[in-house]
C-alpha cells in the first residue's frame, strides 16, 4: 500500500454547529448553476474565511446534511451533490458513519474508502472526449446521453460535468447549466489508460487484495491472522469492513476460520504464491459458521431436555445469567437459544415485575445426533496416522 490513510474516530472528532455559520446565505434564486453548485461556492468561501480566521480547524465534523438542508431551505439531495462538488475540489472529505470532515490540504493521508461513481464518471468522460478526437469548442452529447453511454445515473453524470468544468476542460456555452451545452475547452490532461468502469471495484474488494498482499509479505501456511480489530488499525478501514473483505478469502480456500483461541488461518496462500501444504488438523475442521450452529443447538436441546424432565407448563425458568453460570457458556448463547424454543412455541417471555421466561409446552425428546464439529490439534495427528 503507496498511499496513507487514516481512519478517524467519530467520539474524538468535534462537530461545527450550524449557528456557528456567520456567513451570508447565498441566493439560489438569481443563479445560473445549479444550486448544488452555488452551494458548494458557498461552503468554499466559508470555510476559507473560517480556517483562516482560525474559528475552524481541519479534521473538523462540519454540521449534518439535514442540518444545512433546514438552514438553506434545500433538499439533502441538493446538499449532498453540493458536498460531493466541494470533496472534488479537496475542500472536505467524506465517509460513512463518520461524516464530513474539513480536509487538510496538505496532509498526504486520506480515509479510506470506495471510490466514488463520480470519480470514475469523471475518468470514463475524460476518456471519451480522446477517443472520439474531441477538439477545442465541439460540443458534447447531451448529459443524459452520457449517462446511458457510461452506465451510470444522469445525476452523477452532471455532477462530473461540472468538475470538469471547474478543471477548465469543459465549458458550459448557456448561462444556466441544464443537460445539453457542454463545450470541449483543453484536451491537454491525463487519462488511466486502463478501462474504469463506473460500478465495482469496492471497498471490501480493496481491502481483499491488501489482505493478500498482507498475507504474503508476513505469512506462510498454517500461521494464524491477527484479530480483527489490529487488522483493522493496520488497513485504515472498519472492522466490518475487515470481516467482509476476510469472507471472501475464506469463500476462496486461502482463509480457514474457527471458533476461539484457533481465530483465522492461513491454509492456501493468494496468487499461487508455493507454501507449505495445509496442515492435517485443518482438514477435520467445521467452518465457524456450523460450529456455531452446532453449539446453539447443543445448547437449545439441553435446555429442553431440562425442561421435559423437571419443569411443568407455566412454570418459569432461571434467568439467562443464571444459566449460563450453570452451563458455563455465555449469555449470548443462553438468549440465542431462548429465542429459538419461543419460536418453536416451547416458551414465552413477560416483561415487569413478575416477569421472566415461562414454559407453554412440554417438548418431546428423542435421540440428537449432532456431527463432529471441531477437535483440538494435537489430537488430529494421532486420528490422521490411524487412518
Amino acid at each position: 500500500m503507496s498511499e496513507k490513510y487514516f481512519l478517524p474516530q467519530k467520539s474524538q472528532l468535534k462537530q461545527i454547529s450550524i449557528e456557528d455559520i456567520d456567513v451570508e446565505k447565498p441566493d439560489l434564486k438569481n443563479i445560473y448553476e445549479s444550486k448544488a453548485v452555488a452551494i458548494g461556492k458557498w461552503l468554499m468561501a466559508w470555510i476559507d474565511k473560517d480556517l483562516k480566521s482560525g474559528k475552524i480547524q481541519t479534521n473538523t465534523l462540519i454540521p449534518s446534511k439535514p442540518d444545512f438542508a433546514y438552514y438553506l431551505g434545500v433538499s439533502i439531495g441538493t446538499i449532498q451533490n453540493a458536498l460531493r462538488y466541494i470533496e472534488d475540489l479537496g475542500y472536505v472529505e467524506s465517509k460513512q458513519c463518520i461524516g464530513t470532515l474539513i480536509k487538510d490540504k496538505d496532509s498526504v493521508e486520506n480515509m479510506r474508502k470506495l471510490t466514488s461513481k463520480r470519480e470514475k464518471a469523471i475518468d470514463v468522460i475524460k476518456k471519451y472526449i480522446i477517443t472520439n478526437n474531441y477538439k477545442k469548442g465541439q460540443l458534447l452529447p447531451s448529459s443524459r446521453f452520457l449517462a446511458g453511454m457510461i452506465d451510470c445515473s444522469p445525476n452523477t453524470t452532471r455532477l462530473a460535468l461540472e468538475y470538469l468544468g471547474t478543471q477548465g476542460i469543459l465549458e458550459h456555452k448557456f448561462k444556466k447549466n441544464n443537460e445539453s451545452g457542454w463545450m470541449v475547452m483543453d484536451t491537454k490532461f491525463e487519462i488511466d489508460i486502463e478501462e474504469t468502469p463506473v460500478s465495482g471495484n469496492t471497498l471490501v474488494e480493496k481491502i481483499e487484495r491488501d489482505l493478500k498482499d498482507y498475507i504474503v509479505q508476513n505469512l506462510k501456511v498454517g500461521d494464524k491472522l491477527p484479530v480483527h480489530s489490529e487488522l483493522s488499525k493496520t488497513l485504515k478501514v472498519s472492522i466490518k469492513t475487515v470481516h467482509d473483505s476476510l469472507k471472501l478469502l475464506i469463500d476462496e480456500g486461502i482463509l480457514l476460520a474457527r471458533r476461539g483461541r484457533y481465530g483465522t488461518t492461513v491454509i492456501k496462500m493468494p496468487y499461487g504464491q508455493k507454501g507449505e501444504n495445509i496442515k492435517k488438523e485443518t482438514s477435520i475442521f467445521a467452518p465457524a459458521e456450523d460450529t456455531a450452529f452446532y453449539y446453539y443447538e447443543k445448547t437449545q436441546n439441553h435446555i429442553k431436555k431440562m425442561i421435559a424432565e423437571k419443569y411443568q407448563i407455566g412454570e418459569k425458568l432461571p434467568s439467562v445469567v443464571e444459566l449460563s453460570k450453570q452451563l458455563d457458556l455465555s449469555p449470548n448463547t443462553i438468549r440465542k437459544a431462548f429465542h429459538n424454543l419461543a419460536k418453536e412455541g416451547y416458551l414465552v417471555f413477560a416483561r415487569g415485575r413478575y416477569g421472566g421466561t415461562f414454559v407453554i409446552d412440554i417438548p418431546q425428546m428423542e435421540e440428537q445426533t449432532f456431527k463432529w464439529l471441531a477437535v483440538n490439534p494435537k489430537y488430529a495427528e494421532v486420528y490422521n496416522n490411524n487412518n
